[in-house]
């Protein structure tokens, strides 16, 4: 089981790589980047390659809308290069309120664009000259545009010509797709106990379609991580609170995907509830809503006993990655304590 931390988007970003650089010392494998309406996230993902020298550099996630599929393979080889082979691309569709509020473009066709938009950067990987059509169409047909394009091929030689690629997905479908197509899984709020009764069809059934090459599905999986025991009130208020975001304000009532799965693992009329709340303003009050039992199996707070059981419910779910955020005051300690015992 590898160790693995997000950047919380909306901080300082040289502040931020300096507590990164500290991880990696102590054994952080892989760190993931957000992309929303922040900064963009390959900046700062280039810029933890310049200060970091072992640690994996994965986006989680780069949107699908947001660029064509050749800028996507172009930017991760440009970071698999600068990082010496330490790139990891995280894609998503993210939800129609960013990409059609902030990106103005429609959220349309998310399988069959994310599909795509992988067959496409493993082409441009290998170094083919790259001709696809589909919803993406490589060169674009004569009767579109000037009629001038030319079927191209990456100048660069790539350091690798298979970047893992990792899809963040939620629905079934979605899921299955990243079980047959992509290295690894990203899935949001991972209650591990509850993994195979929620996707456990989807996984089987995509990974039936795997090819042997992708090796086995990677996946996340933890939460906000407080040890000590003085930090574990300021912990669960914060594992309440981005849970509530999600759950109840990430997107509008009726099209919320976390809010789906929330009801998927067993709290239907509470999910309503908490969207209500939050949607209303009463955030303080939705995020109290949320069953202390979904908190205590989707993060890890509490006594080194009690920890050590979730890490090793994680485990037996599958999951290789431990994704962790730390909270209190020494959020490099708690990495390093955590460490020693996914490696024993």
């Amino acid at each position: 089981m590898k160790l693995s931390t997000p950047v919380m988007y909306g901080g300082n970003p040289v502040e931020t790589v300096n507590q990164i650089v500290a991880m990696e010392q102590v054994g952080l494998d892989t760190v993931w980047l957000a992309e929303v309406y922040t900064f963009d996230a390959p900046t700062l993902m280039g810029y933890i390659a310049a200060k970091t020298e072992r640690v994996e550099i994965g986006s989680g996630i780069l949107p699908i809308y947001s660029r064509t599929p050749t800028l996507t393979a172009m930017t991760a080889a440009g970071l698999d290069s600068v990082s010496g082979g330490r790139a990891v691309l995280g894609l998503g569709a993210s939800g129609p309120q960013v990409i059609e509020g902030w990106h103005g473009v429609p959220y349309d066709k998310p399988l069959a664009r994310t599909r795509e938009i992988v067959e496409i950067c493993r082409s441009v990987w290998r170094r083919e000259v790259v001709q696809h059509q589909g919803i993406y169409n490589l060169p674009l047909p004569k009767d579109q545009g000037t009629g001038l394009g030319k079927p191209l091929k990456l100048i660069n030689h790539p350091v690798r010509e298979r970047i893992p690629i990792w899809l963040a997905a939620l629905g079934d479908k979605n899921v299955e797709m990243a079980a047959e197509i992509a290295e690894g899984w990203l899935p949001f709020v991972l209650y591990p106990e509850k993994l195979d009764a929620v996707w456990g069809d989807a996984l089987r059934a995509g990974k039936a379609k795997r090819a042997a090459e992708l090796g086995e599905l990677q996946m996340t999986g933890g939460g906000f991580l407080a040890i000590e025991e003085e930090f574990t009130g300021h912990a669960t208020a914060a594992a309440r609170g981005l849970a509530a975001l999600y759950i109840g304000g990430m997107g509008a009532r009726g099209k919320n995907f976390y809010n789906t799965v929330f009801q998927r693992y067993g709290y239907p009329d509470v999910a309503a509830r908490v969207q209500d709340l939050y949607l209303d303003g009463k955030k303080a009050e939705a995020s109290a809503a949320l069953p202390d039992e979904f908190i205590a199996h989707t993060n890890l707070i509490g006594p080194p006993e009690f920890v050590k059981e979730r890490i090793a419910a994680l485990r037996e779910a599958g999951v290789t990655h431990l994704h962790v955020t730390p909270v209190g005051s020494d959020p490099v300690k708690l990495l390093a304590q955590v460490k020693e015992w996914i490696s024993n």
